[in-house]
């Protein structure tokens, strides 16, 4: 096999709880992940020659080491010992950049899974997740995806049952917002409010969807929401809309909604898509496992 092409899902934060800060500096979380059918396609080519390179359809996405998805298969060469005959990666970008919804981090995952698959490393899902931490707290989340509770600073990751399928609506307003940025606002023993977990563990464990999206909640929101107005206004048409409940995903700026209606759904999309063109209309995707 010389080239294989993988799907590279998005994942949104049903809860994301801040509860402290490290010696290192890595601040503490935990958090219920979702993965969501909003993906990138990924594909690794070994070319027979020379080193790693990368090529992106959208022109603004950098292609060299600034690269999560070139430090990825580095890495993956870098901790294995085997030998890079030549490589290349092409991304076909759907989910938006700087968003919220880990899109680097899952490009480099579904290029470790790829590196592992074509030059027959046979890794284990554990090892993976380790190589994968080095690179971002996020990568061992999308290397395994699904419905996920991660603690520590996101590598500590404990399968749960699958989130009730529905509908989500997607949308990123015009602007990035930097992690460091949001987490250097944030004091995690310091919170007005916090996600009620617990109340989700106990809601997916019965299959209630309403139970989870009456918790949804984000502590991160609070500062970007108050830096940037679009926020709240997104959540405004998502619940007008009829969205059973919505929150913004990791640092954001994407804000979402749940949905079991279709028609609702494609109502909020619709409504969205008019200011704010980087809205996206997707279901709940399982995970690839342990």
């Amino acid at each position: 096999m010389d080239a294989i092409t993988l799907s590279a899902y998005a994942k949104i934060n049903l809860t994301l709880d801040v509860t402290g800060r490290r010696p290192d500096g890595y601040h503490t979380v935990r958090m219920v992940m979702q993965s969501v059918g909003l993906h990138d396609d990924v594909t690794v080519t070994r070319t027979g020659t020379g080193g790693v390179t990368l090529a992106c359809d959208k022109p603004f996405v950098p292609t060299d080491g600034r690269n999560l998805a070139v430090r990825a298969a580095e890495h993956f060469f870098a901790c294995t010992g085997l030998a890079c005959d030549g490589l290349h990666i092409a991304l076909k970008k759907r989910i938006p950049v700087a968003a919220g919804l880990a899109g680097g981090s899952t490009d480099a995952a579904a290029v470790l899974r790829a590196l592992d698959t074509l030059y027959g490393a046979g890794l284990s899902t554990d090892a993976l997740c380790g190589m994968g931490l080095a690179l971002g707290a996020d990568v061992p989340y999308c290397l395994v995806g699904g419905t996920m509770l991660a603690e520590g600073i996101g590598e500590v990751l404990t399968p749960l049952p699958p989130m009730p399928d529905c509908w989500a609506v997607l949308c990123k307003p015009g602007f990035s917002v930097s992690t460091a940025a949001v987490y250097a606002q944030m004091n995690g023993g310091d919170l007005p409010e916090r996600p009620d977990t617990a109340g989700v563990l106990r809601a997916l464990q019965a299959g209630d969807y309403a139970g989870v999206c009456h918790r949804l909640y984000n502590v991160m929101e609070r500062v970007t929401a108050r830096a940037h107005a679009e926020i709240g206004q997104i959540k405004d048409v998502l619940l007008a809309c009829g969205a059973d409940g919505a929150a913004m995903s990791g640092s954001g700026p994407t804000t979402f909604g749940l949905f079991r209606s279709e028609d609702k759904a494609h109502k909020a999309y619709a409504a969205l898509r008019r200011d704010f063109p980087d809205t996206h209309l997707t279901r709940m995707q399982p995970g690839w496992g342990r």
